[in-house]
């Protein structure tokens, strides 16, 4: 080779010569993060829009809340473990919990039941896509959503996020409505967007975060009406005491009817769809 040819190369090879949108390590720069948000909005965005789906129902809930057989199937090897050594307080507490864990396996089932329902009821072939189920995209109750639209040959989405411990998404969600986001702020924002009813099953900080997130914007006026709905009453009314808030002053009167309870899927779907019936009746609109 040359020198001229070997100078051309050298230039062909440099870093600096990569097309900008190819170029990796230049948009992961720090500098690039304001690209990379508005990317993490748009990506999502025209793909919703390019399968027409027009609003959604989300549903948050725990990642450790299986279908009863996976459930009974933890806990007998739990407690296989403790038989062998019964004074291992570490164990004593594991069984515990995955009893616990046994009790609330309806749950799953419950999730994707709601999820049948709305799919069923709010998909269509032709047109507009609505009501189509949202989940967080990983195992647990956001599973059971997605594969209660999949049950019913509906299209469902999934919004899995960049964890230390990775979570995959579940196998339930539609492929090309998967998406992996960076940002939990714009993951969020593709949560509420279109939301036209937020379901919240049993669940730890992560469904704690959304839900306050949901309860906050609507408590401020900053998203649109929607149902909130806390499932498994008595679950929630175990983890907050929200009569609590408004008897301390925290929280006004009127603020705890920003949520409601449901304890069945038919339930649920009950108090969406008289909530939309009632927003778009004759003079009901502001």
């Amino acid at each position: 080779m040359s020198d001229e040819q070997e100078d051309i190369q050298s230039l062909l090879d440099s870093p600096s010569y990569v097309l900008a949108e190819q170029d990796l390590q230049f948009l992961a720069r720090r500098e690039l993060r304001p690209v990379r948000m508005q990317l993490e909005l748009l990506k999502p965005e025209l793909a919703f829009a390019e399968q027409n789906i027009d609003s959604t129902i989300v549903v948050f809930g725990a990642t450790s809340i299986c279908e009863r057989k996976v459930a009974v199937e933890r806990l007998d090897a739990v407690r296989a473990l403790l038989a062998k050594s019964p004074n291992d307080e570490r164990l004593v507490r594991k069984v515990a919990i995955a009893e616990r864990v046994l009790a609330k396996s309806r749950f799953y089932d419950d999730a994707r039941e709601f999820a049948r329902i709305v799919s069923t009821l709010g998909q269509q072939q032709d047109g507009k896509r609505e009501y189509v189920v949202v989940t967080g995209g990983g195992p647990g109750i956001m599973e059971a959503a997605n594969r209660g639209a999949h049950d019913v040959g509906a299209k469902s989405i999934g919004l899995n996020i960049t964890l230390p411990a990775e979570q995959l998404p579940n196998r339930y969600i539609t492929p090309s409505l998967c998406f992996r986001f960076h940002y939990f702020a714009l993951r969020k924002l593709h949560f509420l967007l279109r939301a036209q009813a937020l379901v919240v099953f049993p669940g730890g900080f992560g469904t704690l975060d959304e839900f306050f997130d949901a309860i906050t914007l609507r408590q401020t006026r900053n998203m649109q009406e929607i149902p909130i709905i806390m499932y498994g009453r008595e679950y929630w009314e175990h983890v907050i005491d929200f009569q609590f808030l408004a008897d301390e002053g925290v929280i006004a009167d009127e603020h705890l009817k920003l949520f409601e309870y449901a304890d069945t899927p038919q339930q649920a779907w009950e108090i969406i769809a008289r909530f939309h019936a009632a927003k778009t009746a004759p003079g009901d609109r502001a």
